[in-house]
């Protein structure tokens, strides 16, 4: 009798593009990518940051390179996918979050929250797969935001509702090539982004509420999901998300 064999969640021989990868979320992606094996490249528009977590990355034994990027600047990712080439893996955890009443939003607000969490996201999926030689896997960090609604973002809870939207489409269309398109939908992950919202006693309250599980999530909660996703492991896996928010979106 032949057993069946679990595939591999290694990555060697394969190169990642992690957008937002200089910290938090996106420096936990870049992290659990290269743990797998793969060959990085860490784009971010904080300078700075971004060089501090390249260093720690190769100082820690993994291969990475820094490439300074605003995901905004569309003339730009063509340029880094020019000098770049094909990549097998893109994980893009860029975003941003503009809270406050639906009835206070701006104009402004909405289209730079619009801008980067949907239109870059969109066409850096689009700029990436076109390269993808031999198929590939595309991960978009979305939220649990984008099945559900929360006070105070609209914008935030339109944009992220529309990630999921386009990954399902494209999934669609590139399956045929090969490409999978999938997000993970982490809940509030223990961030220096987020760390203002957990010291608000009431917010924290309202978070702690919602979520089943009795701790709050870190940034090692969704490193597994980010492996799974890159990897032959959810080789049949496409059109959907992972929910990594403890529960919230159960009810």
């Amino acid at each position: 009798m032949n057993l069946p064999q679990t595939p591999s969640f290694r990555l060697d021989d394969r190169r990642a593009l992690v957008v937002g990868g200089s910290r938090g979320i996106g420096l936990g992606c870049a992290v659990a990518l290269a743990e797998a094996g793969a060959e990085l490249v860490v784009a971010a528009r904080c300078t700075g940051a971004l060089e501090e977590a390249v260093a720690a990355l190769t100082g820690a034994g993994f291969t990475a390179s820094a490439a300074p990027l605003d995901v905004t600047n569309l003339s730009a990712v063509d340029a880094l996918l020019l000098a770049e080439g094909s990549f097998d893996i893109l994980c893009n955890s860029a975003g941003m979050a503009r809270h406050g009443p639906a009835l206070e939003t701006t104009e402004a607000d909405f289209d730079a929250v619009a801008e980067i969490n949907i239109k870059a996201a969109y066409f850096l999926a689009q700029k990436v797969a076109a390269r993808m030689e031999r198929g590939g896997t595309i991960i978009q960090i979305s939220s649990q935001m984008g099945y559900v609604g929360g006070p105070d973002r609209g914008v935030y809870c339109a944009t992220k509702h529309a990630v999921e939207g386009m990954t399902k489409a494209m999934a669609i269309e590139w399956g045929p090539e090969r490409i999978r398109v999938n997000t993970i939908c982490p809940t509030f992950i223990r961030t220096p982004l987020t760390a203002p919202t957990f010291a608000n006693p009431e917010k924290r309250a309202w978070i702690e509420g919602k979520i089943k599980l009795p701790r709050i999530a870190e940034v090692e909660d969704i490193m597994g999901a980010v492996q799974f996703l890159a990897s032959d492991a959810s080789a049949m896996v496409t059109g959907t998300s992972i929910l990594v928010d403890g529960g919230w979106t159960a009810g």
